[in-house]
C-alpha cells in the first residue's frame, strides 16, 4: 500500500477512521488499492450490495485483519464508507495492510 494511503486514515481518540470505496460482487475480499483522487482505500467484496450483506462482510473481514472491533459509521447505503476501528492507530493499520 502506498504511503499516501495515510490520507484515507484519521485518528478519533483511541480509534482509527478509515475511508473506503467498495466494489461489490468481486470474486473475493481484497483491499485492492488506494484511490488518490478520492483519498480512499478501494475494497473489493464478494457479497452483493443487498440487505447489508456487503456491509457485514466488510466489518467481518476488517475485524479479522485488525483483530479489533470494526463499525461502519457512515455510508451504509453508499459505495463510499467510513469505518471505525476501535483501539487502532494508523501505523499499526498500515503495517497490517502490508502483510495482507
Amino acid at each position: 500500500m502506498e504511503p499516501v494511503a495515510l490520507d484515507a486514515l484519521r485518528k478519533a481518540g483511541n480509534d482509527l477512521l478509515v475511508d473506503i470505496e467498495v466494489s461489490p460482487g468481486s470474486g473475493r475480499f481484497e483491499i485492492a488499492s488506494y484511490d488518490e483522487w478520492r483519498k480512499r482505500l478501494v475494497v473489493k467484496v464478494k457479497s452483493p450490495p443487498e440487505k447489508g450483506k456487503a456491509n457485514r462482510e466488510i466489518m467481518k473481514e476488517f475485524s479479522k485483519i485488525c483483530g479489533k472491533d470494526v463499525e461502519i459509521i457512515s455510508g451504509h447505503k453508499s459505495r463510499h464508507k467510513t469505518l471505525r476501528i476501535y483501539g487502532m492507530d494508523p501505523e499499526a493499520f498500515l503495517s497490517l495492510l502490508q502483510e495482507f
